[in-house]
């Protein structure tokens, strides 16, 4: 059975990810990072690579992707929280991003690259 991660766990696992652009997802008990890719095939591949690494390991996220964007959240919802395999599943992740832009402000708007594309059009 997996189990919520302690809050002793918690304060020894979780910095080190936050370290890395991990932050902790207020509204559940989840931690989220974002990241920015140079397209949208980048961002895919990124997936395609998370996706296979989530059927191997039998853990999946919970993801958003828009154009070069993919906001990714991690929880183990057989506890309803945050456990270990939340913890050990982050940086196997970030070894699969490459050279990927992290938005470390999470409450910050995210902002695709097609949006970006579409203001300089604009004359903005």
């Amino acid at each position: 059975m997996v189990e919520r991660l302690t809050q002793e766990e918690r304060d020894r696992l979780l910095p080190p990810l936050g370290e890395a652009g991990w932050g902790a997802d207020p509204e559940t008990d989840a931690i989220r990072k974002i990241w920015k890719f140079r397209s949208f095939s980048e961002a895919w591949g990124f997936m395609s690579r998370v996706a296979l690494l989530a059927e191997k390991s039998g853990h999946h996220p919970d993801w958003r992707n828009v154009y070069n964007v993919v906001d990714l959240r991690l929880t183990t919802h057989a506890c309803d929280g945050l456990s270990r395999l939340d913890v050990e599943m982050a940086p196997r992740i970030d070894a699969l991003a490459g050279e990927a832009e992290v938005q470390r402000d999470q409450t910050e708007a995210i902002v695709c690259l097609c949006k970006v594309e579409h203001a300089r059009a604009q004359g903005g």
